[in-house]
């Protein structure tokens, strides 16, 4: 058995497009539920709007790509503000609830065949990335190595945006919740009356946290448009939210930096055992007798008792604090 190789195809997801996709999803999602205390299950419906704003504004409009990208965080946010302001004076629930309504409602009505001239249904929509390619430095068919591990061009220079990105987004969240802003959002969390009682705007404080924490899914749509050169509704499903929520609980909520350890990890830990498995079913002499699908559906199985012993261990994550978890119940 390769354990190097598999290694090595471990190392190209803990640094490659889909962890900085999960990364910046997660960092939207730490703000909603990390700091604010809010339930949000439909982050991919925020990522769905912002990459079909790319992908609308420039293919079926005929606009620049810097237009489209407007679009697609102008839509996420607008999308907050419609799903927070009947929602955010009742339960956390019914945030939860609304969300991710809301997020299958979006894909279904973007697959539909009704939409097809705008959406392109469920062929989705291509050929609008060029001008971002175009702005590498990478040769395209050109393969990178990089500790081993090798790349094309196009995703190297993905991943050099991405990363820059997700450093930058983790700066800013760093100076928001270091801020009187963020200090209050956090009493927001822990006690609302108290918060009140103070003086303080509880809706408009969540809203706020909502409408950034949606921005930024909007952002990760972009970044998986331009990365992927594609976009098909059926990718944004509600497992994806639940993937950037798995990957911000490993990492730890309420912290700067554990949401992009957790995505990172996250795929890591999906990408071993699933290059293990695959060696051993492979061969003349297999060690396991199981399909490909098996194989993917227990990667799945793994993933999930590792966080589950991580839940009982460590609930705060491998960043968090346990103090803030506490809170957050």
């Amino acid at each position: 058995m390769d354990i190097m190789g598999a290694f090595q195809v471990s190392f190209a997801q803990l640094i490659g497009p889909s962890a900085i996709f999960y990364a910046l999803l997660a960092i939207g999602l730490n703000l909603h539920f990390g700091y604010a205390g809010l339930l949000n299950f439909g982050q991919i419906g925020f990522a769905l709007l912002g990459g079909y704003g790319v992908g609308i504004m420039t293919v079926t409009y005929d606009q620049p790509l810097w237009l489209g990208i407007l679009v697609g965080l102008a839509a996420a946010g607008l999308l907050a503000l419609v799903l927070g302001i009947p929602t955010l004076r009742l339960r956390a629930d019914y945030l939860a609830i609304v969300t991710i309504a809301a997020s299958e409602i979006l894909r279904l009505i973007f697959r539909s065949t009704a939409s097809d001239s705008v959406t392109g249904s469920t062929n989705g929509l291509f050929g609008f990335a060029d001008p971002f390619t175009a702005l590498s430095p990478f040769d395209s068919a050109k393969q990178y190595s990089f500790l081993g591990v090798k790349f094309y061009g196009d995703d190297l220079w993905s991943m050099v945006v991405g990363w820059t990105l997700v450093l930058i987004l983790c700066g800013f969240v760093y100076l928001l919740t270091h801020s009187p802003w963020g200090r209050v959002l956090k009493a927001v969390r822990e006690d609302e009356d108290a918060a009140r009682s103070l003086g303080k705007n509880v809706f408009v404080y969540k809203m706020q946290a909502l409408v950034l924490g949606g921005v930024i899914g909007g952002l990760a749509g972009v970044f998986n448009a331009l990365q992927t050169k594609s976009i098909n509704p059926d990718f944004y499903s509600t497992a994806q939210t639940f993937f950037a929520f798995g990957a911000l609980i490993l990492g730890g909520a309420a912290t700067v930096f554990g949401p992009v350890v957790g995505a990172m990890l996250f795929w890591f830990l999906l990408a071993i055992p699933d290059a293990l498995l695959r060696q051993a079913i492979s061969g003349e002499n297999p060690l396991l007798s199981l399909t490909e699908q098996q194989v993917g559906a227990t990667r799945y199985v793994l993933l999930g008792l590792m966080i589950a012993l991580l839940m009982v261990f460590r609930p705060q994550g491998i960043l968090g604090n346990k103090r803030e978890v506490q809170l957050n119940a």
